[in-house]
């Protein structure tokens, strides 16, 4: 069933699960999500991210993921990741999304919580939640080092209830070490900071650049506060070895054996890391 951010959030608060957000650029990645998380019986958010757009366009990936959504068995979100600008989040609530996210965090605080709230008030006007980001993410997919999460790009604890208070924002993605694409090093997670903010808001928290921890590290997060975790990298490296392997094997055949058994691959690491966050 079609729902709100809130309502996925509200119940993997209370059952103790990081709900899992897997970004959809793909039909196959829609079927595969939507079936292990049935399988699983938790909540589900498919996003699509506004990078994405060159890969394939909201106006075609959006409405079959808005059906599958109301045709699951488990009650599933459709937010849109990192949007950014009003215009996009608005071109995705007109579309049916329940949830679209405002990313402002590269602007300076004062900026961010100007665009997020004119976003904030304009999607809760239409029924939509809305999630934020205060601190930066580093993107990996470059090969930076470790070195490079300095802490000038972790959320300050102490801005959390101003911006909430100010924004009235339903969910908000915190820095604490995690980074965009493929980890070159082994990443350094401040829990700490997770705990300093949940200390000082209630608001659900989001944990960006899942992909490539250990399943201590994601529990320690959720037990720590975060009830989001968006994840597609590594289950998307994993369907496309299988793949590369199928072709490699047989190098004649149809594309759409090729779908399949990206998506049964896909399938795997799915129900593998969702398990983790559902502590199953």
């Amino acid at each position: 069933m079609l729902v709100s951010l809130n309502e996925v959030l509200k119940i993997g608060r209370e059952k103790g699960i990081g709900v899992p957000a897997i970004n959809t650029p793909n039909f196959e990645t829609i079927i595969a999500a939507i079936e292990v998380a049935e399988e699983l019986n938790i909540p589900l958010i498919l996003t699509h991210a506004q990078l994405h757009e060159e890969v394939i366009a909201i106006e075609t990936i959006g409405p079959a993921m808005l059906e599958y959504a109301k045709r699951a068995k488990i009650p599933v979100c459709v937010h849109l990741d990192h949007g950014e600008s009003f215009d996009f989040c608005k071109k995705a609530i007109a579309m049916g999304f329940t949830s679209v996210m405002i990313d402002a965090s590269a602007y300076p605080y004062d900026e961010n919580v100007r665009i997020t709230k004119e976003v904030v008030d304009y999607a809760h006007a239409h029924g939509v939640s809305v999630e934020a980001e205060l601190g930066q993410l580093p993107n990996r997919e470059s090969g930076v080092g470790n070195d490079l999460i300095a802490e000038s790009h972790y959320t300050d604890a102490n801005l959390v209830p101003d911006f909430v208070n100010k924004t009235n924002v339903d969910a908000l993605a915190i820095a604490f070490g995690t980074a965009h694409g493929i980890y070159k090093v082994k990443p350094v997670l401040n829990i700490d900071i997770i705990k300093r903010v949940r200390a000082k808001s209630n608001v659900y928290l989001v944990m960006h650049g899942g992909s490539g921890l250990t399943h201590e590290d994601y529990r320690n997060a959720i037990e720590a506060g975060i009830n989001k975790i968006n994840y597609y990298t590594y289950m998307s490296y994993q369907g496309y070895a299988a793949a590369k392997a199928l072709v490699e094997k047989e190098p004649t055949g149809f594309f759409h054996d090729i779908c399949k058994v990206g998506m049964e691959a896909q399938k795997e690491k799915l129900r593998e890391i969702m398990k983790v966050f559902a502590d199953l």
